[in-house]
């Protein structure tokens, strides 16, 4: 594929030429960032109104299944076609379920919308980098890839309490539908400069290439909604089979789309590719049932849940600043094992409300350490997998490092929500039985830390 860049006339990202770019990108970050925000703290009042707390976990696990897909879309797409067909319609997607799920009058039709969504949010997540990677120079890289880095704390920390605020006056369904109405001004502004970048060259990919990975995606995808179905159905007969097809199909999937080695977290870029997997699905599956947790079993406001999101946030972003000023590689070692040390730590001041009866405030407290230590591991393994990647490796480790977060999260939450499912009429005891996955993982994680430096 050939790289064309817009001409440089200055050394700024607003320059005349990549404003408009430059403002859609970090509109769109903004975007996503706000809907999973917004919708992570809108949930629990979105599955009371449906009366769905049976598809809790599917809502946001499904999501991520579908996302894998459109990641190796969107790769594929723009390798052929150039960013703009491929953000062109993974914004098409992403609008189109949103609105499914604004006006879905149940949850079942709610979950479908989440679903589309994913499929949309997965390609615009490739297409965005691939796109405004032409578009700016390489000398200005670091200050985009911070700035779209920066566009995440904004909805972090007022997302949570919009959308209660939303929920409150205009009903939950104005959570989905406020973000759909953004959706057209940022195609107005990233489109016409990816319309203008020059298409790959002809012959630079082969019209006949390979649809092996779209159908490792697929399968994935399938795997991971039928982890969730069985955690789902209420009787046997279609529980265990779909079980251990979902099992199956995943790990399948995942071998054919991940590094050799990477299932069983081999030394070098393998364990670095499972520890992000690792790091992401405890949070994910730790976050989503947080405010379930505040809201149905402690007794608090939607708004008040949001604050405990709101300050992970924060402290993520603290976390992630200081290990960028560490740049020994023993001390980075070290740090990354305090980092998935201090996840478990945090989660225990978690869990300790719904598994000794302390005080809610403990999430309060131990909510932000994991925030922190999520911040300082997640950017380390990002680094390392550019490091340990050869030049021609680099945007498909990239990639991969992508697909083990949505891969790892969809399947632990379609784990956490069979364990919830499994464990609901007894009050507390399953939140703690969910947040304790949630645990274990932390800890697996600081026992494989060091692989990433072997």
């Amino acid at each position: 594929m050939t790289t064309a860049t817009l001409p440089i006339d200055s050394d700024s990202l607003f320059s005349r030429q990549r404003a408009g770019a430059s403002i859609g990108a970090v509109a769109l970050v903004s975007l996503l960032a706000f809907e999973a925000m917004a919708v992570a703290a809108a949930m629990p009042a979105i599955a009371s109104a449906l009366d769905g707390i049976g598809l809790y976990a599917l809502a946001f696990g499904g999501m991520l299944a579908t996302s894998v897909l459109g990641m190796v879309l969107a790769g594929r797409s723009c390798d052929r076609h150039g960013a703009w067909r491929a953000t062109a319609f993974g914004l098409g997607v992403f609008f189109a379920g949103l609105l499914l799920a604004g006006f879905a009058t149940g949850m079942g039709l709610l979950v479908a919308g989440r679903i589309v969504q994913g499929l949309g949010a997965g390609m615009l997540g490739v297409a965005l980098y691939v796109g405004m990677g032409q578009v700016v120079p390489p000398a200005l890289h670091p200050r985009l890839f911070a700035l779209m880095a920066a566009a995440w704390v904004v909805p972090g920390l007022v997302g949570p309490l919009l959308a209660a605020t939303l929920v409150d006056h205009l009903g939950w369904r104005s959570v989905f539908l406020v973000v759909a109405l953004a959706v057209p001004l940022t195609a107005l502004l990233l489109l016409p400069a990816f319309g203008r970048l020059a298409r790959p060259a002809a012959g630079a990919t082969a019209p006949d290439a390979p649809r092996g990975p779209i159908a490792w995606a697929a399968l994935a995808a399938t795997g991971a909604l039928l982890l969730h179905g069985a955690g789902t159905v209420s009787g046997t007969v279609w529980r265990w089979p779909a079980l251990l097809a979902g099992a199956v199909f995943a790990a399948v999937a995942a071998m054919r789309l991940l590094p050799a080695g990477s299932l069983r977290a081999a030394p070098g870029l393998p364990a670095v590719i499972a520890l992000r997997g690792l790091l992401a699905s405890t949070f994910a599956s730790a976050e989503v049932f947080i405010p379930l947790y505040l809201t149905r079993e402690a007794g608090w406001s939607l708004a008040h849940a949001g604050l405990v999101l709101s300050a992970a946030a924060v402290s993520w972003s603290a976390g992630s600043a200081v290990q960028a000023r560490i740049t020994d590689t023993r001390q980075r070692q070290r740090a990354l094992q305090v980092g998935f040390g201090l996840v478990a730590t945090g989660l225990l001041a978690v869990i300790a409300p719904s598994a000794i009866a302390a005080s809610p405030w403990c999430v309060l407290l131990g909510w932000p350490v994991v925030g922190f230590g999520i911040g300082l591991s997640f950017p380390m393994l990002s680094v390392l997998t550019l490091k340990l990647s050869a030049p021609g490796e680099q945007g498909r480790n990239a990639s991969a490092l992508q697909l083990s977060d949505a891969l790892c999260s969809s399947a632990v939450l379609a784990m956490a929500g069979a364990l919830f499912n499994l464990t609901i009429d007894r009050g507390p005891a399953a939140y703690a039985l969910v947040l304790s996955l949630s645990l274990t993982l932390a800890l697996v994680g600081a026992v494989l830390g060091r692989r990433a430096f072997a």
